[in-house]
């Protein structure tokens, strides 16, 4: 995948959705940095498996020229954290409630560390596929509580509509080796977050020595949909640092 950087110096801002999500989530950061300037890309999160996703992602960014700021929410933070691969002009991570692992930890087990995720008790029950993995899904009446409890009812019935199911087994998947741990990373996540409690996406964030982290009062698993404005300014904050 290619795209263009307005000014050399100026990285690609690539986006990864996480699970019961679309690309679409972006929308309003990608409003800002557009506006902004910035080249973006807002990658289609296959969400089968850490090391497919990321292999993905890794394919989908391996011909961008010059920087990259690699930004991932929920899930996304683990793809993120997977799909570097060597690859050079990753510059920058941003954690937008997003998972930050270490090596053989899971999304399961870091969401079920602290006190906090309701998630489990929220998921329809589960669509076997035809060689007997699992989708995943949030029940529809239970979404707007749930994952985007601060976004108005009929947006967040909009994206109850459209999300998009996980893989079981990539939530229960070992992650590999982290990107964070050579490359500088930012966070920003919402104090009332259901599905990744705040105490772990603190304890991620000092673990990888974020650069900063911004917690936004009152905002939900979504924060990207319901603060774009402090999102896209986090990121822009990774895209102008100094490496």
């Amino acid at each position: 995948m290619n795209t263009a950087n307005t000014q050399a110096s100026q990285p690609t801002i690539v986006l990864v959705h996480g699970a019961f999500a679309d690309s679409s989530s972006w929308n309003g950061v990608l409003t800002k940095l557009i506006a902004a300037g910035y080249s973006t890309i807002a990658v289609a999160n296959p969400l089968r498996g850490i090391k497919s996703d990321g292999n993905y992602v890794a394919s989908a960014i391996r011909d961008i020229k010059g920087p990259i700021v690699l930004v991932g929410h929920s899930y996304g933070g683990t793809v993120i954290t997977n799909a570097v691969n060597d690859n050079k002009n990753v510059r920058a991570l941003v954690y937008v409630a997003g998972f930050a692992p270490d090596t053989g930890e899971t999304a399961v087990e870091l969401s079920g560390r602290y006190p906090g995720s309701t998630l489990g008790s929220t998921l329809a029950p589960p669509v076997v596929l035809p060689d007997g993995s699992k989708d995943l899904y949030i029940q529809q009446s239970k979404f707007h509580a749930q994952f985007a409890t601060d976004i108005p009812a009929n947006d967040a019935q909009l994206m109850a509509s459209t999300q998009r199911p996980i893989a079981e087994a990539a939530l229960n998947e070992a992650s590999g080796a982290p990107a964070w741990k050579s490359i500088p990373s930012w966070f920003i996540y919402g104090d009332r977050d259901l599905n990744i409690p705040p105490a772990a996406l603190s304890f991620m964030a000092n673990r990888a020595n974020s650069k900063e982290t911004v917690v936004v009062n009152g905002a939900s698993h979504v924060v990207m949909v319901s603060h774009p404005d402090a999102v896209a300014k986090l990121i822009e904050k990774a895209a102008t640092a100094q490496y």
